[in-house]
């Protein structure tokens, strides 16, 4: 038997699951899913959930957080957004609101509970993936692993590694977090860009 690999995404686009909550935030938004994989896909950009911007858009990372990401993994635009080599899969596909702080509110349960896994089943070639903030790394590590928080676990980098490389959010909220934590760029990022390349080029 044929596995469809494709209808999940088809069917991701026309989620409306959370309509009525995103109806009652501050932006009063409508959903509007972002979905940004194929099935051949050998790298995964495991994400929170789309920002504003990106919602108006379409196109995951579009954004000041996507320059710093596409730089800490020594990407082009072309190559992260090359749909037959990357998928980019958040936690939640639509953008969720602000909360009464003007921050984004966290990415729905229902979304991952709803669609995470059999996106992933749509993904078997999958060979390495980057775990961006706390939600996307106790999903796929497990909250056990993940309990301690996201300093934490990008420090046990090296237990995830060649497989998975955990990683803080890009945004510019924690450039006093890279500051304060400089063995990021200088010891995880040089092997999580080696990988990278050894399976962009299909080594």
């Amino acid at each position: 038997m044929t596995v469809d690999r494709t209808s999940v995404s088809r069917e991701i686009a026309a989620c409306r699951l959370c309509a009525e909550g995103f109806a009652a935030t501050a932006t009063a938004h409508a959903p509007r899913p972002v979905v940004w994989f194929r099935p051949g896909a050998r790298v995964l950009i495991a994400g929170q959930a789309p920002g504003a911007r990106v919602h108006e858009i379409g196109r995951p990372f579009a954004d000041p957080s996507g320059d710093r990401l596409r730089a800490w993994l020594g990407m082009t635009e072309a190559e992260f957004y090359d749909l037959d080599r990357v998928a980019v899969v958040p936690m939640a596909f639509c953008f969720p609101g602000y909360d009464a702080k003007g921050s984004d509110r966290p990415p729905p349960r229902r979304c991952a509970e709803t669609w995470r896994t059999r996106v992933m089943e749509s993904l078997p070639g999958v060979q390495v993936t980057f775990l961006i903030g706390g939600y996307a790394q106790a999903w796929h590590l497990g909250r056990e692993v993940a309990k301690a928080g996201v300093t934490a676990t990008v420090a046990r980098w090296r237990d995830q590694a060649p497989r998975a490389f955990p990683l803080p959010h890009p945004s510019w909220r924690n450039t006093a977090w890279l500051r304060r934590n400089p063995w990021f760029e200088a010891e995880l990022l040089p092997v999580a860009r080696a990988r990278l390349r050894e399976v962009l080029d299909g080594n």
